[in-house]
């Protein structure tokens, strides 16, 4: 399973380091965003078949501590019924994601199956492997959220439980390939 975080900001500001959209509207045109506006933060686990989560976020995700207890309290409750004992679980090298408490409750439920900084299957520092999360799911679902304007943070929640939703089995497939 891969997984990562993405903020979505009121204002529609996509970081474009991370993320590329191809349309068919002129490139040229421009439209003005908020600086600093109103975000959330998404949690999103993605595997061959499905989507896992996803959960919103609303404080930064800047220590171990809190991303564990999102990792205890959203995400390992409902990997309990997919036998997490027989796949592996990738993140990023982000801090808070290999602090020592973080990394310890991982390999209680991912024994040897944990890829990213510090764990037993090491990510690459400053890795050029994107993961379909970078190049498929963030993509996605940005453009969907994003076709027309937000008017609340609460629409921006509906709209990007919507685009997480409507990802279906054969997107994934021609999107997410194991050859460990």
């Amino acid at each position: 399973m891969f997984s990562d975080e993405a903020f979505f900001h009121f204002s529609g500001i996509v970081n474009r380091h991370n993320v590329r959209i191809r349309g068919s509207e002129n490139p040229r045109e421009y439209s003005e965003a908020q600086r600093d506006s109103p975000k959330v933060n998404v949690w999103c686990g993605l595997m061959h078949d499905r989507v896992i989560g996803h959960f919103f976020f609303t404080e930064k995700m800047d220590s171990s501590v809190v991303y564990l207890d999102k990792l205890e309290n959203f995400v390992f409750p409902q990997l309990e019924e997919l036998q997490p004992h027989v796949f592996f679980l990738q993140q990023d090298g982000a801090p808070p994601h290999w602090g020592t408490i973080v990394r310890s409750s991982l390999n209680d439920h991912f024994t040897g199956r944990g890829i990213g900084r510090g764990g037993p299957i090491p990510w690459p520092p400053r890795s050029p492997d994107i993961t379909p999360l970078d190049f498929f799911l963030r993509g996605f679902v940005k453009y969907n959220v994003y076709r027309r304007s937000v008017s609340n943070i609460d629409d921006l929640k509906a709209r990007i439980t919507t685009a997480i939703a409507s990802v279906d089995a054969d997107m994934l497939a021609g999107n997410v390939r194991y050859d460990l």
